[in-house]
């Protein structure tokens, strides 16, 4: 290492700079977050005056003064990949994509490009994983012919940037950031500040030239997007590829959008010929429904602005040992746990000596509380060994002192629960309107439902 070289401490969360190396995060307060950094060579004052410098002054205009319009969205082809996008690809953007390994980003931006391509857009897909005979035979598999995409196999930020100014492309995909490295910056490639540099100088390039930038990011164990956090508070986009790998569907979420509304979803099918979009989510979360088994309950979740009706199941069993489990798969295990305190105290349900297990089918993650009342539902059905109506949807909030709560945007998931054939819905007392349909039913509170299913 260079004598003048600066070598900080920088943490991969906050992306704050430290002098020396801790076990915690003086800024955020993480652990284990700290990683060396080499970074460029300190500049040295050439007198003895330390103090900063005033910048150079530039105009300022105000909002009325600045003239333009928007530029109208690329589509892409697929419907669910522009719908999670907020309705398709904004110019001169940059979206930052993340998900498992084998997940299938790849396999996503290949079809994206192919499609882009055979609608008049030039694509240049820069490789840092693969050779080009790997992504030739990936193309081949595909449905979409991506013959005409030009590819370039390279690593050097400062070649691909010179490529694409030369070529100019309109969409610009690098796959991945983490494989990318600079000349002005020692370190190897994935490190804090290769990361963060890297990604500062494609979005200044996406900016300048118009060109949209799609970056694939890798994630680390805990599911976030590897390197440093201020990567996602630089795109314009983060849309984040999630799935099981034994289930052929993918879920695209967008976390972050400049351009539309957060927590959109588009819902895929892998298949031998790619990635298939899923026009209607809710009838492939519930097409391998059983509808006369206990433990299973329908609620109507909101992913973005799109409902999507998802199936909770419930198996409460005789424990076998002396603590009894609690196993939860696609909700949180410490609001499981309170659902159950609650279930106990307020409608004399006893799980104390039954091991309960919860799974959200599908490999969706609910994180709203408007589920909270399928999945006593659930649960109640398991412990009463009474199946819950087919054509019954529970939506509401599960209070502490039992009631149901009520929450936003009741109409849409009526509205999708009636298009699929759903004939009731269970719902907050409060949030029954005046002029309310016949498959509307309120309830008060959970043992108020627990009398009108049980």
């Amino acid at each position: 290492m260079s004598p003048k070289s600066l070598a900080v401490f920088r943490c991969t969360d906050c992306g704050a700079d430290h002098a020396k190396w801790a076990g915690r995060c003086d800024n955020c307060g993480e652990w284990n977050t700290l990683v060396e950094e080499v970074g460029a060579k300190a500049a040295r004052p050439k007198t003895g005056d330390r103090r900063p410098k005033p910048g150079v002054s530039a105009a300022t205009q105000k909002l009325h003064e600045v003239k333009g319009s928007e530029s109208p969205r690329w589509t892409t082809g697929l419907a669910e990949f522009d719908f999670a996008l907020g309705g398709g690809i904004v110019p001169g953007s940059m979206v930052l994509i993340g998900g498992e390994p084998g997940i299938g980003k790849s396999t996503l931006l290949l079809q994206i490009a192919a499609r882009l391509q055979q609608s008049g857009r030039r694509v240049m897909y820069a490789s840092g994983e693969e050779s080009p005979l790997q992504v030739r035979l990936r193309a081949d598999r595909l449905e979409e012919s991506a013959s005409d995409v030009e590819l370039l196999a390279e690593t050097n930020l400062e070649t691909v940037i010179g490529t694409a100014a030369a070529t100019r492309p309109d969409v610009l995909i690098v796959d991945s950031i983490q494989t990318l490295y600079t000349n002005d910056l020692e370190g190897a490639p994935g490190n804090v500040g290769q990361v963060r540099e890297c990604a500062a100088r494609l979005m200044r390039f996406a900016k300048e030239s118009g060109t949209t930038v799609f970056v694939v990011g890798h994630v680390t164990k805990g599911g976030g997007i590897a390197g440093p956090k201020t990567l996602e508070h630089i795109v314009d986009t983060v849309l984040y590829f999630e799935g099981e790998s034994s289930l052929d569907h993918r879920i695209l979420r967008a976390t972050k959008n400049r351009f539309g509304s957060v927590d959109e979803i588009g819902v895929f099918r892998m298949t031998e010929r790619g990635l298939e979009a899923v026009s209607n989510p809710s009838e492939l979360f519930l097409g391998d429904r059983n509808a006369g088994a206990s433990g299973s309950a329908v609620t109507a979740l909101m992913e973005g602005t799109r409902p999507v009706l998802i199936e909770v199941q419930a198996l409460a069993a005789k424990a076998g040992f002396g603590t009894p489990q609690r196993v939860a798969a696609g909700f949180d295990s410490r609001r499981m746990s309170l659902l159950l305190a609650v279930l106990e105290k307020r409608a004399g349900l006893r799980f104390g000596d039954l091991d309960v297990f919860l799974n959200v089918v599908g490999g969706v993650r609910m994180q709203e509380p408007a589920g909270d009342l399928a999945v006593a539902a659930a649960l109640a059905s398991s412990v009463y060994d009474k199946a819950t109506p087919a054509d019954a949807v529970f939506v509401g909030e599960l209070g502490l002192g039992g009631e149901i709560r009520p929450v936003s945007q009741v109409e849409r998931r009526v509205a999708e629960a009636t298009n699929l054939g759903m004939k009731r819905v269970f719902i907050s007392e409060r949030s029954v309107p005046k002029r309310s349909p016949a498959n509307i039913v309120g309830v008060k509170s959970v043992s108020d439902l627990f009398s009108k299913l049980f």
